[in-house]
């Protein structure tokens, strides 16, 4: 693409009013951008990281506009959070309605109704038809931590079980449910105690059956850990930082009947699976399982820190006043920005839109892959797709491959992220409010870098 003029640009609006398309006015990173990445290197740790070499000023629609003018298309809504789309009107108006009104009293000092609204309709959207409650908190990793004190709680057991490849956060007893060694975990030990793991189904490589593989996984609890001293498991319905991994149908819901059978609390961890991502407003739709307790963040307010746990009664009531909460947790702005978000959608076609850029991702990602074995898996539902690079002939896992793809695209204007164990899964998690037109322009982008490396 040919580089444009780079005289300083206008401020764009974000939001719809943003042009839609890819646009390159200067290398990445262009000069501003440098410049603001310098002073990112000065000011925060080395630990905090970045994909993308921009500074962004603007997103809306398809697209993330940098600070000299870039438009790269988005393929990854910010790890799954703008799944609306950035800068929604509705969640824009709503935001701005609330900070003039109040922008935080504590729930748990002066109650106010925004926090009710959103747990009630947690409650109501939520798989299940039982009595339900839900509290609020300010990440995915927090509502983790309290489903599993909730759990703890209830039963009165201590050992949680998580599963290979899984990812549930990086807090200290989150990073122990969390697979992944590299970045999350490497060095930042001691863990908490009495956490588990047992193999999860990946039907690519273990060649399991959902039932065959929840018998592996079955067997390996009751005999290393003791049902009488589980007090929880808790998975997520597709994986995401692990690769996308879809388990084999039966495997979800063989463990849940565990569970209820052994009085094992079955925690959904749909952080990154939530609202409407895969084509359902929640994963466990797709499998039919019903969780005692599911956690909810990233897609839940639309870009602001916002999560939850959500459960039956009987459970979410077992600990004491006092016990769960938060300075900021349920934040008045946040509970605004939410009610807004789950109004669109519910109301604005969003879920089918979803299953219709799935159609898209595993139509153009198949059409590739019958051209370059390279592709060794291509998996997902709704807009959560993955495809697996491997080395063809061994089916390794090729890293190298996969960072080259992700990086020569990023530099061409489109943004992609990298996950997978093994780090050879590129995640594609476009918002929902991206044209078709965007989406195979990106996808174009994709196989232009694969077909180079």
């Amino acid at each position: 693409m040919a580089l444009l003029d780079t005289a300083a640009p206008a401020l764009p609006l974000g939001g719809l009013d943003l042009p839609q398309e890819r646009r390159l006015v200067t290398d990445l990173p262009g000069p501003r951008s440098t410049a603001i990445l310098a002073r990112k290197a000065d000011a925060v740790p080395a630990g905090v990281g970045h994909t993308v070499p921009v500074a962004a000023v603007a997103a809306g629609g398809g697209v993330v506009v940098d600070a000299d003018g870039n438009s790269l298309i988005d393929l990854g809504s910010g790890i799954a959070v703008t799944t609306v789309g950035n800068a929604h009107p509705k969640i824009a108006a709503a935001v701005a309605a609330q900070a003039a009104q109040f922008t935080h009293t504590c729930f748990m000092i002066s109650p106010y109704e925004s926090y009710i609204e959103v747990a009630e309709a947690l409650n109501r959207l939520t798989p299940g038809d039982f009595a339900k409650k839900s509290a609020l908190f300010n990440s995915g990793a927090e509502a983790v931590e309290n489903a599993i004190k909730i759990a703890r709680k209830h039963t009165g057991r201590s050992a949680v079980v998580a599963f290979d490849h899984g990812y549930h956060g990086r807090t200290n007893l989150t990073m122990a449910l969390t697979a992944k060694s590299m970045p999350y975990k490497s060095g930042f030990g001691p863990f908490a105690p009495e956490v588990y793991r047992a193999p999860m189904s990946y039907p690519f490589r273990d060649g399991l059956t959902g039932p065959d593989a929840a018998a592996r996984a079955i067997s390996q609890m009751e005999k290393q850990i003791g049902a009488e001293n589980l007090a929880a498991i808790i998975i997520e319905p597709i994986q995401g930082e692990g690769g996308f991994i879809v388990p084999a149908d039966g495997f979800l819901p063989a463990l849940a009947d565990w569970c209820r059978a052994n009085g094992v609390v079955f925690i959904a961890d749909e952080v990154q699976t939530g609202f409407a991502r895969t084509g359902h407003m929640f994963a466990s739709e797709i499998f039919d399982i019903v969780p005692d307790l599911i956690t909810t963040a990233k897609g839940i307010a639309g870009g602001l820190p916002l999560a939850a746990v959500t459960g039956r009664a009987e459970i979410m009531d077992a600990s004491h006043a006092g016990g769960l909460g938060g300075t900021y947790g349920g934040n008045p702005i946040a509970c605004a920005a939410a009610l807004a978000a789950i109004d669109v959608f519910e109301n604005d076609g969003v879920i089918e839109r979803a299953r219709e850029i799935g159609s898209i991702l595993n139509a153009r990602l198949a059409a590739i892959q019958s051209q370059d074995l390279r592709i060794g898996d291509i998996r997902g539902h709704g807009a959560m797709i993955a495809a697996e690079f491997v080395n063809p002939e061994t089916n390794a896992p090729d890293a190298a491959l996969t960072a080259a793809v992700a990086k020569a695209a990023i530099a061409q204007g489109v943004i992609v992220l990298t996950c997978g164990t093994y780090g050879n899964v590129i995640r594609f998690l476009p918002p929902l409010s991206i044209g078709d037109d965007l989406l195979n322009e990106g996808l174009d982008v994709v196989a232009e870098a694969l077909a180079a490396a």
